[in-house]
C-alpha cells in the first residue's frame, strides 16, 4: 500500500504538477491520498499504516515540519520518501546539492530532531529556526499569501526590510550556557542544515547530521541598514561569514536567544508572531 501526503498550497499552489508525476509512477498501484491541510493531527492516519507500507510526502519544508510535528512514533514505518515541491526547498538543497534526486528517502533524516522551544510549547525542525529579519520575511511573506498577491519574492522582502521595515533587535545569546549581549541583531537563528530562506546559505560550516549533535548559532549584528544591505546578499553563497566584524558563529548542544522586543520567527519556514525568545536543544 502506497499513502501519499501533500500539500495542494506548496509551491505557490503549483505543487499538484508534482503530485501528479508522482502518482503516474504509481500507476497500476493502490495509493491512498490525504490533504495535510485537512488535518490537525495524522495520528489516526498513521495508525493504518503497515511496515510494509511506502509513505510519500509531497511538498515543502513547511510541509514536511507539519508532517513531523503532527505525526507520532515515525520510526515504527518502513520507507518514508520526500518529494521537493516548495518555493524554498531548502532540506532538498542541504541534502542534495547536486540536484539529483527526485525523490530522498527521510528515515535517517527525521530519526532524532533537534526541538525548539517557543512560548512554551516544543516543536521538531529539519533545517533552523530563524528570528529577526528572516522571521519578518516569513510575516511578509504570509500576509502577501493572504491577501492573494501572488508569488512572493522574499529576497524583495529582504531588501526592503534592510533599508526602511526591519528594526534590528538588542539580544542576549546563550549557547550551552555561556551569554553574550548583542546591540542591533538582524539575525540569530539556530541551525541543524545549511540553508534557509529559500537558499540563504547562512551556516556553510554547519554538518546536518554530525554526531557530536551540534547546532549552529550564527548571530549578524551591529551594522547600519546600508552597510547591511551592502554585504547581506552574501549569505546567499556563505560568504557572509567572512565578514567577523558583524558575523559571529557558536557551536553547541542548547542555544537560547532572548530579544528585547517580540519579533516574528520561524520554524522551517512556518512563522509564529510575537516572539521575544527561544530556545533549540539537540540531544
Amino acid at each position: 500500500m502506497n499513502h501519499l501526503f501533500y500539500n495542494p498550497k506548496a509551491n505557490n499552489g503549483e505543487a499538484y504538477k508534482d503530485l501528479d508525476m508522482i502518482k503516474r509512477t504509481l500507476d497500476g498501484q493502490t495509493v491512498r491520498e490525504y490533504n495535510l491541510l485537512e488535518f490537525d493531527d495524522y495520528t489516526d492516519l498513521l495508525e493504518q499504516i503497515r511496515p510494509e507500507d511506502v509513505v510519500y510526502i509531497v511538498g515543502g519544508d513547511g510541509t514536511l515540519n507539519r508532517f513531523i510535528n503532527n505525526s507520532r512514533n515515525l520510526s515504527i514505518f518502513g520507507d518514508i520518501y520526500f518529494y521537493s515541491a516548495g518555493t524554498g526547498n531548502d532540506f532538498k538543497h542541504d541534502v542534495d546539492p547536486d540536484g539529483k534526486l527526485y525523490r530522498i528517502r527521510l528515515n535517517d533524516y527525521i530519526a532524532n530532531l533537534p526541538v525548539v522551544n517557543v512560548k512554551g510549547k516544543d516543536y521538531k525542525f529539519i533545517n533552523g529556526i530563524g528570528f529577526g529579519i528572516d522571521g519578518y520575511c516569513c510575516e511578509e511573506g504570509d500576509r502577501i499569501h493572504a491577501v492573494g498577491k501572488g508569488p512572493v519574492n522574499y529576497t524583495g522582502i529582504a531588501v526592503k526590510g534592510c533599508l526602511l521595515k526591519f528594526k534590528p533587535c538588542n539580544a542576549t545569546i546563550t549557547v550551552d550556557g555561556v551569554s553574550r549581549k548583542y546591540k542591533n541583531v538582524w539575525l540569530a537563528p539556530a541551525m541543524l542544515g545549511k540553508y534557509y530562506g529559500g537558499g540563504m546559505k547562512v551556516a556553510p560550516n554547519q554538518e546536518r547530521g554530525n554526531p557530536e549533535h551540534m547546532l549552529s548559532s550564527v548571530v549578524m549584528y551591529g551594522t547600519g541598514r546600508l552597510k547591511t544591505l551592502i554585504r547581506f546578499p552574501k549569505i546567499f553563497s556563505g560568504e557572509h561569514i567572512r565578514y567577523k566584524d558583524m558575523v559571529e558563529i557558536y557551536q553547541g548542544h542548547e542555544i537560547k536567544v532572548q530579544f528585547d522586543r517580540p519579533c516574528a520567527l520561524q520554524v522551517d519556514g512556518e512563522t509564529i508572531p510575537d516572539v521575544t525568545e527561544y530556545t533549540a536543544r539537540y540531544e
